[in-house]
């Protein structure tokens, strides 16, 4: 849905849209499975800069809700997540504050976003939002085993066989060298210098 400042030159727009299961693009690990619906209005505010300039922000408030599927930071299977909340948002024409002027801005400017010179698009801002509230790290289980680093096995599925599986072959060389310094008993060959208990000798020459 494109809102336009036209739309809202004589009264704020209602807002009652249902965003479609997978319509937006989120993240590769976020995906919508069910209807988003989101309710608000967006208005009109009028800036007025100097004695001519007038700029037309659009103020959007909204809330949200919908179902998804996070996959889990571990077994990366999918977890389903209910996602709700709320933003109130000002939006600024992205060409009013790209002339290359540098104008002192206060605090809650840093929190202003900007559309384009179409309008703004409500399913951009509800996909941000969405993004946002995501939670830091999704688990399937507090205690899932996650995959087997070697073949990739679901360890909450089932046991794989790769603790049984034998020793990589290249690795005989080295057992058979450190065999070889170490000697019976714990005892060094002759170039070593440790003896029986861990004492020192000192090899004739």
């Amino acid at each position: 849905m494109l809102i336009k400042p036209i739309d809202l030159q004589d009264e704020p727009l209602h807002l009652d849209q249902t965003i479609p299961a997978n319509s937006l693009d989120y993240t590769p690990d976020v995906r919508q499975i069910g209807p988003l619906a989101v309710k608000g209005e967006a208005d009109l505010i009028i800036e007025r800069r100097g004695h001519k300039e007038v700029v037309e922000d659009i103020r959007l408030r909204a809330i949200y809700n919908g179902d998804f599927e996070l996959l889990c930071a571990r077994c990366v299977e999918p977890v389903p997540k209910h996602l709700s909340g709320d933003f109130d948002l000002i939006f600024r024409p992205e060409a009013v504050d790209g002339d290359g002027k540098e104008r002192a801005i206060s605090e809650e400017e840093t929190e202003i976003g900007y559309y384009e010179k179409s309008g703004l698009l409500l399913e951009h801002v509800v996909r941000e939002q969405v993004l946002l509230s995501l939670p830091t790290r999704t688990l399937c289980e507090p205690d899932c085993k996650g995959l087997c680093q070697h073949c990739g096995q679901n360890l909450n599925q089932a046991k794989c066989h790769c603790d049984d599986a034998p020793a990589d072959p290249r690795w005989n060389a080295l057992a058979g060298l450190a065999q070889e310094l170490t000697g019976p008993a714990g005892q060094t060959g002759p170039a070593g210098q440790i003896g029986p208990a861990g004492q020192i000798e000192k090899t004739s020459r």
